[in-house]
């Protein structure tokens, strides 16, 4: 990322002007900040839902808070004008298949976050942008290169470390992990096949109502009750920050260039490890260190090769 540098200059010549932002380091700045505030606000509703439903049924709050979340979402985008919500009619299966992929994962991925570490399951997610780059070229016949294939590679090999299948480390709640990241590549390889005529409001709105309705469906199964102050105030923020993650991701794709905000995804990491220990108590163990490492360290590179093609271009 660029930044404002003071030059002295060479012995001889007059010191050079200070160097300002340009309009697209300025953005870059700003693109990055919202990517750190977007990760923050998701970190935060995951330690809150894990918080709450460790007492609270999970269904129950997964439906309450999704008819916050979809309340929100009306009231901001009736201050905006309203939502487009037609939807082509080549584009309803896909629609279809992309909201039904997210509802699974989302029901798996706070299944096995009331069960695993905050800081293990965050390490597990970080290896989606490698799964997604990998699956895209399977799939859409993007290229990858041998480099970053190796790159996508040693982030499998960080997921192998953190999960270690074939030991005590790995349980169903592991495989219940793995198999959420799965379905959210699925969810991310059927968005692109939307046409123009797909808004994004309208895909996060069914998303939402879709995720919503899950709750109260597979509410059946548990025995409800009315929430307590504290665990509906839980709920409360845990929708405030998941309403501002999905409007801050969304920002970070408008500003700045993504090969420069990008790698700051990772830092959600560090939220759930501060948070882990914090509010559970949780520490990662040199395993999940060194698989973390191996997943971040992978993911830039691959982020950073594709800005250096890019360029080339």
């Amino acid at each position: 990322m660029r930044t404002p540098l003071l030059s002295s200059g060479r012995k001889g010549r007059p010191p050079a002007e200070p160097q300002v932002f340009s309009a697209s380091a300025a953005d870059s700045l700003r693109g990055s900040a919202l990517m750190m505030l977007s990760m923050a606000a998701f970190i935060c509703n995951d330690a809150l839902m894990k918080a709450v439903t460790q007492s609270l049924p999970l269904y129950e709050s997964i439906a309450i808070r999704g008819a916050m979340v979809l309340l929100t979402m009306v009231l901001i985008a009736r201050a905006q004008g309203g939502v487009r919500l037609r939807v082509p009619r080549g584009d309803v299966w896909p629609l279809a298949l992309r909201t039904v992929a997210d509802v699974i994962s989302t029901v798996f991925y706070l299944l096995a976050l009331r069960r695993m570490a905050l800081a293990d399951i965050s390490a597990i997610m970080q290896a989606l942008p490698l799964a997604v780059t990998l699956a895209a070229a399977l799939f859409f016949h993007e290229r990858l290169g041998w480099r970053r294939l190796l790159a996508v590679g040693i982030g499998f090999l960080g997921v192998l470390l953190i999960l270690r299948p074939g030991t005590g480390a790995f349980d169903l709640w592991s495989a219940v992990a793995l198999a959420a990241m799965l379905l959210i590549v699925l969810r991310d390889l059927v968005t692109r096949t939307f046409s123009v005529g797909v808004g994004s409001s309208a895909i996060a709105f069914y998303a939402a109502l879709a995720v919503m309705l899950s709750g109260f469906v597979l509410g059946w199964t548990e025995s409800w009750r009315i929430p307590t102050l504290a665990e509906f105030a839980l709920l409360a923020m845990a929708a405030g920050f998941l309403t501002v993650g999905y409007i801050t991701a969304v920002a970070t794709m408008r500003v700045g260039e993504i090969s420069v905000v990008a790698p700051f995804r990772y830092t959600s990491l560090v939220w759930a490890v501060v948070l882990g220990l914090a509010i559970f108590g949780e520490w990662p163990d040199l395993w999940t260190w060194a698989g973390s490492a191996l997943v971040v360290g992978a993911g830039i590179y691959t982020i950073l090769r594709e800005r250096r093609l890019q360029g080339r271009g």
